[in-house]
């Protein structure tokens, strides 16, 4: 229990209750932003809205927890839920396998914030991670979010590890041409596991030992490999020989992806808009269905709760593996637009070869998001674990979509 500065108040951080606290962490939740898109004076605010309890977006991790900040006054008559915090652990490629835990949606009330809340939450999160074995703890979050990464790497002892892209596109009111000359092959999840263990668990940063759980998710919307038409004999699911055939054979070039349907777990609205911005948006989508055949680009209804498809597991190898991917990238909107969701996101390591192929609107996407890293067992000083913080980035990562 910590003593709120310059106030009679205290800080409680607690277990959440479902039954007591979810309509006070909805209200928390309603009040923070959770992005930004825009530049200079049109800077626009990005809001959460969790379908279900606030617990939703944990329930596809293997091992999760969710903390509250409960603000106590009056001798603790009149208590107040000010923030909230969600962590998880998983196993993943460092390369080397290492448990890891990752901070997802730390949360204060604007009318708390400077008050040592987020300090003590993270804090609470840190020891439940300890007390399961984690070796790391991670989180992700805006590079010029300065109360962010101050809190972080200055009062929490995290260091700058990782600068991925957010690459974001609009899904359009008409369908996009893929490139005639790629195939598109769908794979079961047995032979999509069995493709991401043998090429890239060993190379790809973050890569989750748990992939099958990931690929047999409910949420996981299939995996798409693509190769250039007459490479090889195959070109459809039925005549898909097997991993083993293809990586003892594979084609110069190819590429893989998979996509998993965040729309049935959250939805985000863009705030902040002008009714000029808004009434620009609306003619371009009446345009576009209007005239689907002359494939005009359209702004999306972002202006009120909208989906969202991520694509995560990008790779591939190849001079042409960069197209193939676009080719994807283009299948995958199609998709979306079937599913209702009206935003397709990715995000790549800076140093990904793939990102030149990934179509994204600058205006909506993130050049550098910050990964910021803590090695929990420096706090056991018995130098067992290794310090993977101080390890060169790679060219790949696997960015798991249940941390999304």
């Amino acid at each position: 229990m910590a003593a709120a500065e310059g106030s009679h108040e205290v800080v409680v951080v607690r277990e959440y209750d479902r039954k007591t606290d979810r309509r006070a962490v909805e209200e928390v939740e309603e009040m923070c932003q959770v992005g930004r898109t825009g530049n200079g004076k049109h800077r626009l605010s990005l809001h959460t809205h969790l379908l279900g309890d606030p617990m939703s977006r944990l329930r596809n991790s293997p091992a999760s927890r969710m903390l509250v900040a409960e603000m106590a006054a009056d001798g603790g008559a009149r208590r107040q839920v000010v923030g909230m915090i969600r962590g998880c652990i998983k196993t993943v490629a460092s390369p080397m396998f290492a448990k890891l835990a990752y901070i997802l949606g730390l949360r204060v009330s604007p009318s708390h914030r400077r008050m040592g809340v987020g300090a003590k939450l993270v804090r609470g999160m840190e020891e439940w991670f300890r007390q399961n074995g984690a070796e790391y703890s991670y989180i992700a979050t805006e590079n010029d979010n300065r109360p962010s990464v101050n809190l972080f790497t200055k009062k929490c002892g995290y260091s700058k590890f990782r600068t991925p892209a957010i690459l974001v596109h609009p899904v359009f009111a008409h369908r996009v041409r893929v490139d005639a000359g790629a195939a598109v092959i769908r794979l079961g999840s047995a032979d999509a596991e069995a493709l991401y263990r043998r090429r890239f668990s060993s190379t790809t940063e973050f890569f989750p030992r748990d992939i099958d759980a990931v690929l047999n998710n409910k949420l996981s919307l299939g995996t798409f490999l693509a190769v250039p038409k007459g490479s090889t004999p195959y070109d459809s699911a039925e005549s898909w020989p097997g991993p083993d055939e293809f990586l003892a054979a594979r084609p110069e070039s190819w590429a893989v992806l998979s996509v998993w349907n965040c729309m049935e777990v959250f939805r985000l609205e863009v705030r902040g808009a002008s009714r000029v911005i808004k009434a620009l948006a609306r003619t371009t989508r009446l345009l576009d269905r209007a005239f689907p055949w002359l494939h005009l680009p359209s702004v999306p209804e972002v202006f009120r709760p909208f989906g969202l498809h991520f694509l995560y597991g990008l790779g591939g190898e190849g001079p042409g593996a960069a197209a193939l991917i676009r080719a994807l990238c283009w299948f995958s909107h199609n998709l979306a637009m079937d599913g209702g969701c009206s935003v397709v996101a990715t995000e790549v390591s800076c140093g990904e070869p793939l990102r030149l192929g990934i179509p994204h609107w600058k205006r909506l996407s993130c050049a550098e998001d910050l990964w910021c890293i803590k090695r929990l067992g420096d706090d056991y000083g018995d130098g067992s674990v290794g310090d993977w913080t101080k390890s060169p980035p790679g060219l790949s990562i696997f960015v798991d979509p249940r941390d999304i």
